[in-house]
């Protein structure tokens, strides 16, 4: 009887080895000693020795005896139709330019950005661990079937090491120590022992295919099927090349699996073999020590899968063609029994699971240290950082080591095979996706001097992938995307800002920029009106609180902080504006609110206001509403002392650049003004900016008080004030008439409709959805009730037409519009008088004095009468509102009277806490479906 070879599970999975004989430079120095290497040390070998490893010494037979040799090349070629759709994206993104060491991880962290990179990172780290993990586990298997003592039977001669789990354990602690003593002393003991390596491998398998040719027809004592006690003994038989044999291994016949005493099917078939088609990034792992990268990577790469793929298809053919099919299926090691000198195939398995097994270890020490080094998981991973005199990242060594020792104790490869292959799956799925991404984005440096791809490829890439992750096991499958999911957005919030670049915002701009190209204003419909504010800030420390107001009211809408900085760019050495945009940005960030920013340089504020008017917005994104802080004498208060950004973690209130980019800014502004000094914006230019809005065709909104108003006391307190326990929800108060226009009965003009509609718009929003409308009607007590009731009626008809919820209340004002028509009376004489001396003077004249031809109404408003309604508004009962919406008349005509109207609108809005003076002048409501 044969000496039999070393008996693998065959489940035993191949995997990417990583760097080889990377060696980390120190910081600050470089080893000059180091070897940069060429295609075929660098890639070609590496490659081979990781998709070669043990797979092609013990599972052909599996494959074909089960499969059947036509089922075995269809699989072959499915798996390797898979991964070469992987070789091409990495081929593509390794010839986009420089390439660091890190491989797989370097590709998707600079092409993807930090999220996933990290993500994936930690994932390739530990399919690493767990791969060497494996291979040691592996290598004990052998080394057991072949000298360890049989529980229950009789030892034979050589059989002289203990059994048992924890006997198996201290093997593979021991195998393991050697392997980290390798790393631990440097990569250059492995890449030097790598030579010797892969000629014992070649070796092997030459005699392998020699042995076809030249072996006898014998008879193969087979593995002890039928249980241990058992003193049956099976045979199978080795007939040379035959026709019948050939004839009888062409089609599949899937039985148990004498190892596992599972029944195969071709799912389980594939997903074996598939796993032994893995390796593929063993060379770009190696980016680091290659001369030229670019050029060795998809040459070396493609050249090995060619390589393996023959091998296989060769091995498949002459097993078929020379061994029965009892044989393939009862004795996985039958190329040991077969060969002129058996112990060569166990040397071969032996040699070649150890190096899988130190390169894997190798791999992951390297993929912690340079995890560590970007700095993605902050201070965690900081010890991993250091390296010795000579750069070996030790500390990293150590905690890959400790990690691999632990997954040890799983003590079966079948317990960590298949999870091993599906981060490596996962692995490659992403490097396809970022192929992918870097094509659609159409970015103009992405230009590969590999073009041997389309998006197709790495799409389908993508998809084979995720579809053999699932056939292999689909609870790993999902559990291992869900991990990196987390490990995303874990990077996402907690993590530094990169300097890599990200795909994201060049997906973002590919996308948005074709969507606003087929935004055609001219197919806008009010049915569709949404509000898309500017809204102006002086200094964002006085009016934290109006924006995240007004973050609320756009709604699903547009909102843009403006901002004027005054000056003209003729004084400047440079454009002082895109400096400042990065502490706004931070701001946004810190409030939490989703703006957009833009800002200007101007000689006064009113002209800056109009170039943003002018220019903000592409195509149908434009604001169609300015909002703006009242112009009072309060003195502005710091929103911003002594608040820290949390997405950073400085200071807001003063600037601190550092030599790091991740930190290179926090947001900086300039202090609130005092009392005493002078505003930038005279009276009389902010009447203008509202004028000029109105011109422009643009709604206009004041905001006042907002410095008293609290989002979260409004929006959480629920509004449990006043003795008003039993209400909920904050209260929004809208008056829809025209105050500051007593004999004026219209309710519905376009104005009123626009101030409903952004009350309706912010109670819709989810931070308000329990906020409550009170809507005043302004009624004569003279009246009738029934008429006083018709008028509820219609107005309560009008709001369920336009789907609003609102409470309406009758107010009487009688008292109050007395106080005007008494003004109105006792002006008449003094206006016929004044009406007989125009007749009497030239037409000239009277253009010259056209707007006294038609005086405005608001000349006639005194302030007894404004003070009246602003006693009103304020004497309503019930809990206060969290914020009231006035109509804001528009502006005069006669610039003369812009004081007198800001003076009407502030004494009209005085003490009234948060408050929107609002005028409308576009339709935004419709009844039509």
């Amino acid at each position: 009887m044969s000496e039999k070879t070393p008996l693998l599970h065959y489940r035993l999975t191949s995997s990417d080895s990583p760097p080889a004989n990377v060696e980390s430079t120190h910081s600050g120095s470089k080893d000059k000693s180091v070897q940069k290497l060429g295609v075929v040390f660098g890639v070609v070998v590496p490659t081979l020795l990781s998709m070669f490893s043990v797979v092609v010494f013990l599972r052909i037979g599996f494959v074909v005896g089960q499969a059947g040799l036509y089922q075995s090349i269809a699989m072959f070629l499915v798996a390797y139709f898979i991964i070469t759709l992987t070789v091409l994206s990495i081929c593509a993104i390794s010839t986009n330019g420089a390439l660091d060491a890190g491989g797989a991880y370097y590709m998707i962290s600079r092409a993807l950005g930090p999220e996933f990179g990290g993500s994936i990172g930690i994932m390739f780290f530990f399919a690493n661990v767990c791969g060497s993990a494996l291979y040691v586990l592996g290598l004990v298997e052998a080394i057991m079937s072949t000298f360890g003592v049989p529980e229950e039977a009789v030892a034979g001669p050589h059989q002289v090491l203990p059994s048992g789990y924890w006997w198996s354990l201290l093997y593979a602690t021991t195998l393991l120590l050697l392997c980290f003593v390798v790393c631990l002393v440097g990569t250059h003991i492995y890449a030097k022992a790598i030579f010797i390596i892969v000629i014992i491998v070649a070796a092997v398998l030459a005699t392998i295919f020699i042995n076809f040719f030249i072996a006898k027809p014998i008879v193969v004592v087979l593995p002890n099927s039928s249980g241990l006690n058992s003193t049956r003994v099976s045979t199978a038989n080795y007939t040379g090349f035959q026709l019948h044999t050939l004839e009888g291994n062409l089609l599949p016949n899937y039985t148990v699996d004498y190892s596992t005493g599972a029944t195969m099917t071709f799912t389980t078939v594939f997903a074996v073999m598939f796993n032994g088609c893995t390796g593929i990034m063993a060379g770009s792992n190696m980016s680091g020590d290659l001369k030229n990268p670019s050029y060795s990577i998809p040459r070396g790469t493609l050249a090995a899968v060619l390589t393996t793929f023959l091998t296989y298809n060769l091995l498949s053919l002459l097993a078929a063609w020379s061994c029965d099919r009892h044989l393939l299926q009862k004795d996985y090691s039958f190329l040991g029994d077969i060969n002129v000198w058996p112990p060569l195939v166990t040397i071969g398995i032996y040699s070649s699971a150890m190096s899988a097994a130190m390169s894997n270890l190798i791999g992951a020490s390297r993929i912690l240290y340079a995890l560590a080094k970007d700095g993605l998981f902050g201070g965690v991973l900081a010890l991993a950082k250091k390296t010795s005199l000579s750069g070996n990242p030790w500390a990293s060594v150590l905690a890959s080591w400790l990690l691999v020792q632990v997954v040890l104790f799983a003590g079966k490869l079948n317990t960590i095979a298949s999870i091993v292959t599906i981060f490596f799956l996962l692995v490659y799925a992403a490097v396809n996706l970022a192929c992918l991404a870097l094509e659609w984005a159409s970015a103009p440096n992405f230009r590969p001097s590999f073009r041997c791809f389309t998006w197709h490829t790495c799409a389908l890439g993508i998809l084979c992938c995720l579809v053999m992750m699932f056939l292999i096991n689909a609870i790993y499958a999902f559990a291992s995307i869900a991990f990196m999911l987390l490990l995303l957005m874990l990077i996402h919030y907690l993590g530094p800002i990169s300097n890599w670049g990200y795909i994201s915002q060049a997906l973002i701009f590919h996308q948005v920029r074709k969507y606003l190209l087929m935004l055609d204003a001219r197919k806008d419909h009010v049915k569709f009106w949404r509000p898309q504010l500017l809204l102006m800030v002086a200094n964002p420390r006085s009016c934290t609180n109006l924006m995240t107001f007004i973050n609320d009211l756009k709604k699903s809408g547009l909102l843009v902080l403006g901002h004027v900085k005054l000056g003209l760019l003729d004084g400047l050495p440079s454009d002082p504006l895109p400096s400042c945009y990065d502490s706004w940005l931070s701001l946004v960030d810190h409030l939490n609110i989703k703006a957009f920013v833009n800002l200007t340089l101007s000689d006064s504020v009113r002209h800056g206001v109009q170039n943003l008017l002018f220019i903000t917005g592409f195509g149908g994104m434009r604001p169609n509403t300015l909002v703006l802080g009242f112009y009072d004498d309060c003195t502005p208060q710091d929103e911003l002392q002594g608040k820290i950004l949390l997405s950073a973690g400085h200071d807001l209130d003063a600037a601190s650049p550092t030599a790091d980019p991740r930190e290179q800014w926090s947001p900086f502004f300039p202090y609130v003004r005092c009392a005493e000094e002078l505003k930038d914006l005279p009276d009389h230019e902010y009447v203008s900016l509202i004028a000029d809005a109105v011109k422009m065709g643009k709604n206009v909104t004041l905001a006042r008080y907002f410095n008293q108003f609290n989002r979260v006391e409004v929006l959480e307190s629920g509004m449990k004030v006043g003795g008003y326990r039993g209400m909920t929800g904050p209260f929004v108060d809208v008056w829809p008439l025209n105050l500051l226009q007593p004999d004026s009965r219209g309710y519905v003009d376009t104005c009123s409709l626009f101030l409903l509609q952004l009350a309706c718009v912010l109670k819709e929003s989810r931070a308000w959805s329990q906020a409550r409308l009170r809507l005043f009607l302004c009624v004569e007590s003279a009246r009738s009730l029934k008429e006083k009731e018709e008028e509820a009626k219609k107005l309560r008809v009008m709001l369920k037409k336009l789907r609003i919820s609102a409470q309406v209340q009758m107010v009487e004002w009688d008292q109050v519009v007395a106080l005007h028509w008494q003004r109105r009376e006792g002006l008449n004489l003094v206006e016929s008088a004044q009406n007989v001396e125009r007749r009497e003077r030239p037409d000239e004249e009277c253009q010259e004095d056209g707007f006294q031809a038609f005086p405005n109404n608001d000349a006639l408003l005194t302030d007894e009468y404004i003070c009246a309604v602003n006693d009103l508004i304020r004497g309503q009962a019930g809990p206060q509102p969290a914020v009231r919406f006035l109509y804001l008349p528009r502006p005069p005509a006669d610039t003369s009277r812009y004081r007198a109207y800001l003076h009407q609108v502030e004494v009209l809005s005085r003490d009234l806490g948060p408050t929107l003076l609002i005028h409308g002048v576009t339709p935004v409501v419709t009844t039509v479906l």
